[in-house]
């Protein structure tokens, strides 16, 4: 893993070396750990516009990393006080770590252990839909993904499978929320991802730019996905629509194609995350991008 452009690779410390301990659960300097297992709590912090508006948080060493790496300012962490493994090495020697004690951790996890880290970055904006636009020629669409283990998922297939950028409708659940980045393993830290205006008005956008518009559904009469076969120089945005109701009507209707993923033994569809990934790798390899 690479160390974040202009930044120092510093020696790792020892364990507990200028770390600060805290036993006290309501201890202000660890407030914006609380409330991680409170959905509704982190969905009010991490978003955009919430109580703590302007960080995130990520959970363990390779997001500790990746989030680095990808240029994220880290502002503290938090790790368990029996830890005995140094903290990985890019991190700066000035970010404060707060050693918890268990009370702490208990009621931070629920858990009376916590091996691993908690880290709180600065969020930055996302870059502007249209530019990804100007720059893409493979996109995914998200509309009503609002499960963030979804979110994640799909995510880690675009960075994996090598799909330009993700737009998400203000509906879907936040990329940065700390599950949707844990089950990406941190990778969306290096995705071209942005939100786009409400679905299906936002589309208008996608067509303005060029692209294609493929809606993935599990409707008989749709294509199969191996259809699916568009020449390099093509622009498309694949259409995905949340677990169990799917895309809109209003995004079907107006999508210049449908396809689907042709499933056996009376079975009607996948997890969202497992058909994109299936969606994602017939799109690049059926029309490589270069």
């Amino acid at each position: 893993m690479s160390d974040p452009p202009g930044s120092a690779r510093h020696d790792p410390e020892e364990p507990g070396e200028r770390w600060q301990r805290v036993e006290d659960p309501d201890d202000p300097r660890i407030e914006v750990f609380q409330g991680l297992r409170d959905h509704d709590l982190r969905q009010r912090r991490e978003r955009p516009g919430g109580d703590r508006h302007g960080v995130f948080i990520a959970e363990g060493d390779l997001l500790l990393e990746r989030g680095l790496a990808a240029g994220y300012t880290l502002l503290s962490v938090l790790v368990d006080g029996t830890r005995a493994k140094p903290l990985p090495a890019q991190v700066p020697a000035e970010v404060p770590v707060y050693a918890a004690g268990r009370a702490v951790v208990q009621r931070i996890t629920g858990l009376g252990v916590h091996r691993g880290a908690i880290a709180c970055f600065r969020r930055r904006p996302p870059p502007a839909a249209s530019d990804l636009l100007a720059t893409a020629r493979r996109i995914v669409v998200l509309e009503r993904v609002n499960n963030p283990n979804n979110v994640g998922l799909i995510l880690r297939s675009v960075v994996g499978l090598g799909i330009d950028a993700a737009l998400l409708d203000p509906s879907c659940a936040d990329p940065l929320y700390r599950r949707s980045s844990r089950v990406a393993m941190g990778t969306v830290f290096d995705l071209p991802w942005s939100w786009l205006e409400a679905l299906p008005d936002g589309l208008s956008a996608v067509r303005d730019a060029g692209f294609e518009v493929v809606a993935l559904t599990p409707a008989a009469e749709a294509e199969p996905l191996t259809a699916l076969t568009p020449p390099a120089s093509a622009k498309v945005a694949l259409l995905l629509g949340s677990e169990g109701h799917g895309l809109s009507g209003a995004l079907l209707s107006i999508a210049d194609r449908q396809v689907r993923i042709p499933m056996a033994r009376g079975v009607d569809s996948l997890n969202v995350g497992v058909a994109a990934a299936i969606a994602c790798y017939q799109l690049v390899v059926a029309s490589p991008a270069n």
